[in-house]
């Protein structure tokens, strides 16, 4: 690529960016959020098409202009996006082979579809049928799916948009593994990530780019680069930690929670919060860890007005007095504030700009008599797009333009506007650039020194080590331990992590039905045998 230049209405996204990718090679881009990255590659992909930018693209030694995904898919290139391309409610085949179907006169053939769907399974290392809903499937194995469909149109240079950003280690490491295996069979890799060490363990070349602009090539083949070096290239300077110096000054406790009992919302007997116990104190950042499907999110979710799952026993005392907060608006009102993990099923509407989306969860804070101060709203949209150094025009850009990290950003100027006393970060960093994470990691620590409580959810525990006073641990819906900074280490925590509850699932039933069973027979309005599934209450955060 040469000479690559691309510009939005008021934005200029890619100034003369060059980029060489040799056969074969594992290729890394680097930079922070907003650099240009995922703009880039969908210039080589095709979903910029030839002629909204300037410059040349060589593949193979020829020049291409595409000017949509299919061409540069029948050239063997595919692009798999960070935001996964799949539909949930089709089977796995069907989304191997979406758009391209195998077909015998004229009509589906799926006796084909499904051996060969199944051949390509088992060349990313899934056992599952092919005729599997997508949405009956992890993350994990969702995102080897999107690479068994570009394996079916025959990939020459496969690009990954941040593949690990929503993975566990477990599933990371095994897409790592998958990546070097396609290397072998001669495909060309490149890849996007924020994920250092995993760049520095796989990739043979990254190029690094910065504010629009490409700044280096570095040859992982000459000699190692560790991820001192890499930073150093995209932030312009070295940073000498990755976490701020904190001291924290912790006070009394504020919240607690006590045997907090939750049923999953489509499966009553399934509890995915069980007896959990915990609390927080003023001016302390507590993290939970677990891996993926330990019940972090639900529990969280859970807590936050009831806006997950089946509520069936439980206490929470906010401040020494018992808090039943049986909706999201009670919850914002006691001080509580969540910050999704999927910020944008969950977390934004995309319809909206930064403006509207930053003062959305507490209108009444700038509401005269139920109508909305313009100016109040302006003025506080700009003193946090300044405070979070959020990249963009105005605040009048609209959410859905934004890059990935300076999305989070906004979502985390909308929970930051009600004032909290607790804020839950649900996956905080998630997709964020190691510049922004020590932004990010200041706020949280100016937060607790105010005196305000903090719950930092995260799969990477080298973050939660760093920035967490006290870390609970997660395994199958119970708490398993908690410890305090000085006693954590990664193997502690993990074996905490993975600590498997002694009782079998039938018991796990039959404890469900009996707190059930307990439970009053009473209205929704009291917090008791309230389901409310994940997609009802998506407005609510």
């Amino acid at each position: 690529m040469n000479g690559i230049s691309k510009t939005f209405p008021g934005v200029k996204a890619l100034s003369d960016v060059t980029l060489a990718v040799r056969r074969g090679d594992v290729h890394a881009i680097c930079g922070e959020n907003g650099a240009g990255k995922s703009t880039l590659m969908k210039v080589l992909s095709g979903v910029h098409p030839h002629g909204s930018y300037e410059g040349e693209i060589l593949f193979e030694g020829a020049p291409v202009e595409f000017r949509s995904i299919r061409d540069s898919e029948h050239a063997g290139i595919v692009i798999i996006h960070q935001e996964l391309a799949l539909i949930p409610e089709l089977s796995i085949a069907e989304n191997i082979f979406l758009g391209n179907e195998e077909t015998r006169r004229g009509a589906i053939d799926w006796v084909a579809t499904n051996n060969r769907a199944r051949e390509l399974l088992a060349r990313v290392g899934l056992s599952e049928e092919p005729e599997t809903p997508i949405k009956n499937i992890g993350v994990g194995k969702q995102q080897l799916v999107e690479i068994a469909k570009a394996l079916s149109k025959q990939v020459k240079l496969l690009i990954l948009d941040e593949p690990t950003a929503a993975l566990n280690e477990e599933d990371s490491r095994h897409l790592l593994g998958l990546i070097r295996g396609l290397q072998a069979r001669g495909i060309t890799c490149i890849m996007i990530s924020h994920k250092l060490n995993e760049i520095e363990e796989i990739a043979d070349a990254i190029t690094i780019i910065r504010d629009g602009k490409t700044v280096e090539t570095l040859d992982a083949r000459q000699g190692p680069v560790d991820e001192d070096r890499i930073i150093r290239g995209m932030v312009g300077r070295s940073l000498e930690s990755r976490f701020p110096d904190h001291t924290p000054n912790i006070g009394e406790t504020f919240f607690e929670v006590h045997d907090w009992t939750v049923a999953h919302p489509d499966v009553p007997e399934r509890l995915v919060a069980k007896g959990s116990d915990f609390f927080v104190r003023r001016g302390e950042i507590v993290g939970f860890a677990g891996l993926m499907g330990s019940g972090r999110t639900e529990l969280m979710r859970s807590l936050f007005g009831h806006s997950y799952g089946t509520f069936l026993k439980g206490r929470m005392v906010l401040n020494g007095k018992e808090a039943r907060l049986r909706s999201v608006p009670a919850a914002i009102d006691a001080g509580i504030a969540y910050v999704t993990e999927d910020r944008k099923v969950l977390g934004l509407n995309l319809l909206d700009d930064i403006k509207t989306t930053t003062v959305s969860a507490k209108l009444k804070k700038i509401a005269n008599r139920f109508v909305i101060n313009e100016r109040s709203e302006r003025q506080s949209a700009e003193e946090y797009r300044k405070a979070l150094r959020t990249k963009a025009p105005s605040i009048d850009y609209g959410v859905a333009k934004l890059s990935g990290g300076n999305q989070q950003k906004v979502v985390l100027s909308k929970w930051l506007f009600t004032d909290p006393d607790l804020l839950i970060l649900d996956e905080p960093t998630r997709g964020i650039d190691v510049g922004a994470k020590f932004e990010i990691y200041g706020i949280i620590q100016r937060l607790a020194d105010e005196g305000k409580g903090v719950i930092v959810v995260s799969s990477e525990l080298p973050e939660l080590l760093g920035i967490s006073d006290r870390i609970y641990t997660i395994s199958e819906g119970r708490i398993t331990g908690v410890l305090d900074k000085g006693e954590a280490d990664q193997e502690t925590l993990m074996r905490l992590m993975t600590a498997t509850s002694m009782k079998s699932r039938a018991a796990e039933r039959a404890e469900a039905a009996q707190v059930a069973a307990d439970t009053p027979d009473t209205t929704a309005t009291d917090g008791h045998a309230e389901a409310t599934a994940p997609e009802e209450s998506a407005w609510t955060s």
